[in-house]
């Protein structure tokens, strides 16, 4: 039969573009079979991972795990797609145990900064935000918060980033309202979990803004490790109670509780049912008061510390004791005129309540001679002890104590109301403008909406009283925003 030439042009245009159809249609075909392939794929591993974590991941795996796929002639095969890493860390993972205390919600969150017995988790920490670094068994996590801090003073308050009530001028700026707004508390923390050979290795670097380089100079906070239960680096002290803390916005918190950073080696000793011993030797230089300029403090030991805590579900309790050898030389090559001296003190601290959004009390007591350096009001201003008119070195006596006490309104609304004072005792010696007696009281209420944010206001009122007498005092209204990086 002869095909006239029209149907010969118009199958020759046509059919090109129905093949190339039908080649489009087989690949779209062959590319949607290898998304379902690699889908049943995934599925079955994810299934096999949770089966694992069950205790049956070897025979999920072998049942559930296709075969790969087989890619159709002409085109490019599958990449093999690793199995789904674990997306977040827990204490099961990370080989730690959980802190038996109850949560507390507190604005500065410098308790989770602190080292602890068993490297546990500190007590309210989901573990959230810890990634695997690739190929290794090490745990990162990139945390801290931005913190607006905005003051109204209702006269001179000496301080104006920081309540602290030594600092408060006794002549002075009654009638000067102050205003101040800053964000140096915003603070940056890198920490890491690892298990090892030897126990659980964590380690924790943390700075805030509070350093001298400027306005927002970078100030080390935190450089420490602790592989099981040895503690070394520079961090808190151990005759701190980070847990007995009230929840203040003020940065710098009750002027009778210790505080203090500083480089030192530390061990943890467990004894069971929530028990431990803990001690620690501790380097802290003599704040001393000289009459001649020819004259230095000396560090001729390292302080120690040894304290006992008990942790429970009803909260804690924990003494501590504090020893050092305080000493000076003369600067002058006969060394004459050197002394020294053995001082120490005395802390207990606890906590009551919390969790499940609970009320909860915390409190604490200290007393001692020359002890000034361990004390938040009374760290470097050199009243360790003073150097008289002989040459021999009298130590200061330093005593006071503080209570706290939160209540929850609700869900989001809590309110924290604290009280501390503060002594410094040896008039005979002191020059009468030298810090005597503080008092420290704090209102505030906390909104926290969400657990990544906070707002609050507090009411702060200081008083200080020097030797002579004489005292000044102070009302500051503060309001601060907090964001955290993580939660």
């Amino acid at each position: 039969m002869r095909i006239p030439a029209r149907s010969l042009c118009l199958a020759a245009v046509l059919l090109p573009g129905a093949a190339a159809a039908q080649t489009r249609d087989a690949s779209q075909d062959a590319e949607i079979q290898r998304l379902r392939q690699t889908v049943e794929m995934l599925t079955s591993r994810i299934q096999a991972l949770e089966a694992g974590q069950a205790g049956t991941a070897p025979a999920a795996a072998a049942v559930a795990t296709p075969p790969a796929p087989t890619a159709p002639p002409g085109t490019a095969p599958v990449a093999s797609v690793p199995a789904a890493p674990l997306l977040a860390a827990t204490p099961e993972t990370l080989n730690v145990p959980e802190s038996p205390l109850p949560t507390r919600d507190t604005f500065d969150e410098d308790e989770q900064a602190s080292a602890r017995v068993d490297n546990e988790v500190p007590p309210g920490d989901e573990l959230e935000g810890f990634f695997q670094i690739p190929g290794t068994g090490t745990w990162l996590r990139l945390g801290g918060y931005a913190k607006l801090d905005a003051m109204f003073d209702s006269g001179d308050a000496g301080d104006s980033d920081q309540f602290i009530t030594s600092e408060i001028p006794v002549d002075g700026g009654r009638d000067s309202t102050r205003f101040n707004m800053h964000a140096r508390q915003t603070r940056f923390t890198i920490e890491g979990r690892r298990e090892t050979g030897a126990g659980q290795l964590r380690f924790l670097v943390q700075n805030d803004f509070f350093g001298s380089g400027g306005s927002y100079g970078y100030r080390l906070r935190h450089a420490w490790g602790q592989l099981g239960n040895t503690y070394v680096g520079f961090g808190w002290s151990a005759f701190m109670d980070l847990d007995s803390g009230p929840d203040t916005l003020d940065f710098a918190g009750p002027p009778a509780s210790p505080s203090a950073r500083l480089a030192s080696i530390r061990q943890y000793f467990p004894l069971g049912n929530g028990n431990q011993i803990i001690l620690a030797a501790e380097h802290r230089a003599p704040e001393l008061q000289f009459n001649g300029v020819t004259q230095r403090s000396r560090t001729a030991a390292p302080n120690l510390v040894l304290a006992a805590r008990h942790e429970a579900g009803w909260g804690s309790l924990q003494a501590s004791g504090l020893l050092r050898y305080l000493a000076y030389d003369s600067a002058k090559v006969s060394n004459e005129g050197s002394d020294s001296a053995t001082a120490g003190g005395l802390a207990l601290s606890g906590t009551w309540g919390g969790g499940d959004r609970g009320d909860y009390v915390v409190f604490g007591a200290v007393g001692g001679e020359g002890i000034a350096a361990f004390l938040g009001d009374l760290g470097g201003l050199n009243l360790d002890g003073i150097v008289d008119p002989q040459g021999d070195l009298k130590l200061l006596q330093q005593y006071g104590g503080w209570v706290g006490y939160t209540h929850h309104w609700s869900q989001r609304w809590r309110s924290t109301l604290t009280y501390s004072r503060l002594y410094l005792e040896r008039e005979d010696l002191l020059d009468p403008s030298v810090f005597r007696r503080s008092d420290y009281a704090a209102a505030n209420v906390v909104w926290q909406p969400a657990p990544s944010w906070s707002w609050g206001a507090e009411l702060l009122y200081g008083k200080l009283q020097e030797q002579s007498g004489e005292s000044g005092d102070v009302f500051r209204l503060q309001t601060a925003l907090k964001y955290d990086f993580v939660k």
